[in-house]
């Protein structure tokens, strides 16, 4: 008969029944701990992670009132609120049990106890306490599939060549559980990549989690990826579990891992290596069967030999990359993201179908797209609400820079000026608008934040 994959301590001053009871539960419990004393209950709660806990009522110093059991039950939930704990007293006293239940107790137990009695009531409460942690975890899950649910990943657009070679490689790796490196630029699509990756795989039934970790500071890495335990810092007010806990069975996607210093990059490859996390004031490790995939518009391999990032762990992370072409370099393809486009904002703001020119895909066709799909995705949102026109003209596409193929044509276009003057105006709106968050002005532009800051010092904004 196998073990029960759980760690118990028991505390009771009465040294015969801490040995009767050890002899005969490490025959069914993995680890059993035991302590006659009771002020060693916080330092055996700080150095362990325990599933259960078995508590005497009624030690020495306070035979027979309980005062010293409820003492120390108020103090174990306060250090760790989730263990599970078993009341002990050899008084027979039903109403002082009952008491302890009410007060946070999972159970009761009489002493002189039966043996078969004993593990009964350890198996059937651990059962309980699991499946509240898994009812919780499921929860966790649902509002997290909730939230990400309606996310515009339906599908990848694309004919040309390097796209046909992209989606290739996909198909060949989405079966496999090989962690996957995404390399490109800003708005390539990345995270499109990795929901097809997902869908297209054995876990495609089971969460998706996507964690942008340019947006998570140094300070709350850990909290954010391996959650925390009620009472872990000022704000944790329960228990919670981090993005690695929630994609368990699914798959996690690590967007901008090029962004995290040599300390993060450390402890990020222990719950690689280890496929384990231990929550933030805690010690018990939790396993963790994730898909990992991830992304970064930075190079890696430059990194690596300036020191800057840990080869091992890019070792670990790329058993496949992935490089996505930048949209200058898959220009065939702008029809088909533009009219993707159109339909969807179209149908977004209810308004009839528009379609373009030819002289307007002439010209979005040239444009060197420095934003990639997400300058063109808001180029066409913006097109969408400002024009009266079914029929969207050249000047109703703002395009945040000159194309290189524009530039060859004429050294100097008369409208230069007017262009920057326009481009100045536009930035100082938008930025305004957000109040002066950047990303945000970045985002509605459909240019990347180093690209934003990079006009705002220009223009002197």
């Amino acid at each position: 008969m196998s073990k029960l994959d759980a760690k118990l301590l028991i505390v009771d001053d009465d040294e015969d029944v801490l040995l009767a009871a050890k002899m005969f539960l490490k025959q069914h419990i993995q680890v059993v701990h035991t302590d006659p004393n009771p002020e060693n209950i916080p330092m055996l709660l700080k150095n362990n992670s325990y599933d259960m806990m078995l508590l005497d009522m009624n030690f020495s110093r306070d035979a027979t009132s309980g005062k010293e059991g409820f003492y120390w039950l108020n103090k174990i939930l306060e250090i760790d609120p989730a263990i599970a704990v078993i009341l002990i007293t050899a008084y027979g006293d039903i109403e002082l049990a009952v008491q302890g239940v009410k007060e946070g107790a999972t159970n009761f137990l009489l002493k002189p106890w039966d043996n078969k009695k004993l593990l009964a009531t350890i198996t059937t409460t651990l059962e309980t306490q699991r499946s509240r942690k898994e009812l919780q975890d499921l929860r966790t899950k649902q509002k997290f599939l909730m939230e990400q649910g309606d996310q515009p990943y339906s599908h990848i657009i694309g004919e040309s060549d390097a796209m046909l070679t992209v989606l290739s490689t996909v198909q060949k790796v989405a079966k496999t559980d090989a962690n996957v490196l995404i390399l490109g630029e800003n708005g390539t699509g990345k995270e499109v990549i990795a929901r097809a990756l997902h869908r297209a795989s054995a876990r495609k039934d089971q969460v998706f989690v996507s964690v942008d970790l340019g947006a998570i500071s140094e300070t709350l890495f850990e909290s954010e990826l391996f959650g925390y335990k009620k009472g872990a810092f000022t704000d944790a007010r329960e228990d919670r579990a981090g993005r690695f806990e929630t994609a368990n069975k699914g798959s996690i996607f690590l967007d901008e891992i090029g962004n995290l210093t040599p300390a993060l990059q450390s402890k990020l490859l222990s719950v690689i290596q280890n496929r384990k996390v231990v929550r933030l004031g805690s010690v018990k490790e939790i396993p963790v069967d994730v898909r990992l995939i991830c992304a970064t518009n930075m190079p890696l391999y430059q990194m690596v030999e300036e020191g800057k990032f840990r080869q091992d762990l890019l070792y670990r992370i790329n058993t496949v990359e992935i490089t996505l072409p930048p949209l200058r370099e898959r220009q065939e393809d702008i029809p088909l993201l533009v009219n993707h486009f159109l339909e969807v904002y179209c149908k977004k703001y209810k308004i009839p179908k528009k379609k373009l020119h030819t002289n307007t895909l002439k010209r979005l066709e040239k444009h060197d797209w420095p934003g990639n799909i997400r300058e063109l995705q808001h180029a066409v949102e913006r097109a969408v609400i400002m024009s009266d026109s079914n029929t969207l003209q050249p000047n109703d596409f703002f395009l945040s820079t000159q194309s290189q193929q524009e530039k060859k044509g004429s050294a100097l276009p008369a409208d230069a000026t007017n262009l920057e003057e326009t481009e100045k105006m536009l930035i100082r709106k938008v930025v305004d608008k957000h109040g002066g968050n950047i990303s945000k002005a970045a985002k509605e532009l459909g240019i990347t934040r180093a690209s934003l800051y990079r006009r705002i010092e220009k223009y002197e904004l």
